[in-house]
């Protein structure tokens, strides 16, 4: 069978390189001159399936509110005559009460868990290198009240068998012996062993040039415009270099691929949320971090890369606005010296910003649509690098008619109101991974 992935993010990428390893030729479109290039591009490099939840939590508006009050605030919202977003925002507050994060953030760690057990199958099998440990999370409070909370995550935790341990100030210091040094500042942690810590983009750049060895076609300063359908199926994509055409189409354009469907009838309610972060190099490893310590008043993460620190976190709402704001770069440097002070030089760091593909429940939207021959991989927030493998395999078995390994309950469009099409399949055209 014939697809075309529309994407060569991380998601993008993946999702190519399943399609193929099942047999499928694939065409992979993007604008960009090559892959990973936005949103993939420096993101905190955490593979976190324990850390998966969504932020339309109870007592959200609280939360906001104090957040935008802090000097340091991880929250910015930047107020626009755009009705995606106040339509998004509204639809996140509905979902900010306990039934509601409980099913959310069970299909989140439903699809992360399986994301990583794949990574580690691909990585195995491709060999492929990019900075990679699995040491795990550290999740650090400052205060007791953070501590307390953290009893809605490992209920949900428990529930899905993901481990953890929870650490007082000294405790946690076995795990990062480099907050040996502040702890003071601490109060407790929670420790997610089963993550890991990567370079998106590395890791993105090299599955691409091993999926083109391996006969996927990567078509890159190519511009969409938009999908032709003939109302039961598309027929072709038409872009700047012509109309392409496929038996399947699979749309991985993160924040972009609202836009692309609606015209089709597809409402998506995907909106960009746009994130900071900071690559410095290490100057001491043994203040720095051994793996990921997520900072949970600032929701900023620390990340050890190799010889290189990452620091990502923050969240803007001011809709397909790239400036890369001086302002908003204070919560990063402050969190990296406040916790690692001589683990890195600031003076040399990259500042950097990517628009994350956010929706109101925080679960991906994944599968098939009414369109008969049209998928969707998208929607994954902050956590498109740890639930990259799993998405993508998911559609490369829904695209081949194969079963999927994981529920698929709550994971498609399907949840918003509208019913997908049966998928028909060519089982006759793949074979078997």
């Amino acid at each position: 069978m014939r697809v075309i992935v529309l994407g060569s993010g991380v998601i993008g990428v993946t999702t190519a390189y399943y399609l193929a390893r099942a047999g499928h030729e694939v065409t992979v479109l993007d604008r960009q001159a090559g892959p990973a290039l936005e949103t993939s591009y420096a993101n905190a490099g955490e593979v976190s399936p324990g850390y998966s939840a969504p932020w339309a939590a109870p007592g959200l508006m609280l939360k906001a509110a104090k957040w935008m009050l802090m000097k340091h605030s991880p929250l910015v919202v930047r107020p626009k005559l755009d009705p995606a977003m106040w339509s998004w925002c509204l639809k996140l507050l509905a979902n900010a009460n306990e039934a509601s994060y409980q099913l959310n953030k069970g299909r989140m760690v439903r699809v992360a868990e399986y994301s990583r057990d794949c990574l580690k199958a691909l990585r195995a099998e491709t060999g492929i290198t990019y900075d990679e440990r699995t040491q795990g999370t550290l999740q650090v409070f400052r205060t007791q009240k953070q501590m307390d909370a953290a009893g809605y995550d490992m209920a949900v935790l428990e529930r899905y068998g993901v481990p953890y341990s929870l650490f007082d100030r000294d405790g946690l210091t076995s795990v990062e012996p480099a907050l040996a040094h502040v702890k003071d500042k601490l109060v407790g942690a929670l420790h997610l062993p089963g993550d890991e810590t990567g370079d998106c983009f590395q890791f993105t750049a090299k599955l691409a040039a091993y999926a083109a060895k391996r006969g996927v076609e990567f078509r890159y300063g190519v511009s969409i415009r938009g999908l032709e359908s003939d109302g039961r199926k598309i027929t072709g994509v038409l872009t700047d270099e012509g109309t392409l055409t496929a038996d399947s189409y699979i749309v991985a354009m993160g924040s972009y691929s609202p836009k692309l469907v609606k015209p089709l009838g597809i409402d998506l309610p995907v909106y960009p949320v746009k994130g900071y972060s900071l690559t410095l190099p290490i100057t001491d490893a043994a203040h720095a971090p051994e793996s990921t310590v997520m900072d949970e008043t600032h929701k900023i993460a620390v990340t050890r890369l190799g010889d290189r620190i990452r620091v990502g976190g923050t969240a803007e709402l001011t809709g397909f606005d790239l400036t890369l704001r001086e302002k908003r770069r204070g919560p990063l440097d402050h969190v990296v010296s406040d916790l690692f002070p001589k683990g890195g030089d600031l003076s040399k760091a990259e500042f950097w910003t990517g628009l994350r593909p956010n929706t109101p429940d925080g679960t991906p939207i994944l599968g098939p649509t009414h369109v008969r021959n049209l998928y969707l991989n998208t929607g994954h927030g902050t956590l498109g690098w740890t639930m990259s493998a799993g998405s993508a395999r998911v559609l490369a078995d829904l695209v081949s008619g194969r079963q999927t390994d994981i529920d698929m309950e709550g994971l498609s469009v399907e949840r918003y109101g509208r019913k997908p099409a049966v998928t028909v399949s060519r089982p006759a055209a793949v074979r078997p991974a």
